[in-house]
């Protein structure tokens, strides 16, 4: 099993969003879809980073240029822009670290140029 992290600030903060709306009521149907497909997708990391239902993948080009080992996976399929988070390992042993969430980019040529991640917050240990 893996501790899922939250990067910083920006995933940190959606997810923190998420659950005060849902708490409190104000949640917008789409809040709600998202809370769900992110909290879903956070348990089936947790317990199996290779589960086949979030057909995770490394994305060479944001591993490059990050510097580190950048994964891709699954909220949704087969859904226009359907959403995808990027996750890495780390910071430390038997953790991963989300560190973005965008739609599935249609641009083939230029896929990943446009998303920005989230820091770790920490390094490595």
């Amino acid at each position: 099993m893996f501790e899922i992290h939250l990067g910083i600030p920006e995933m940190e903060a959606l997810w923190k969003s998420l659950t005060e709306k849902i708490h409190d009521g104000s949640a917008k149907k789409n809040d709600l879809k998202l809370y769900r497909q992110l909290g879903k997708a956070m348990v089936l990391l947790q317990n199996d980073p290779r589960h086949p239902g979030l057909n995770s993948h490394e994305i060479s080009s944001l591993t490059a240029r990050y510097g580190m080992k950048v994964f891709e996976s699954y909220l949704e399929n087969n859904t226009l822009k359907a959403g995808r988070i990027f996750w890495v390992y780390g910071p430390n042993k038997k953790d991963i670290t989300i560190i973005g969430l965008e739609p599935h980019p249609n641009d083939k040529l230029n896929a990943y140029k446009k998303i920005t991640l989230s820091s770790m917050g920490e390094e490595v240990r």
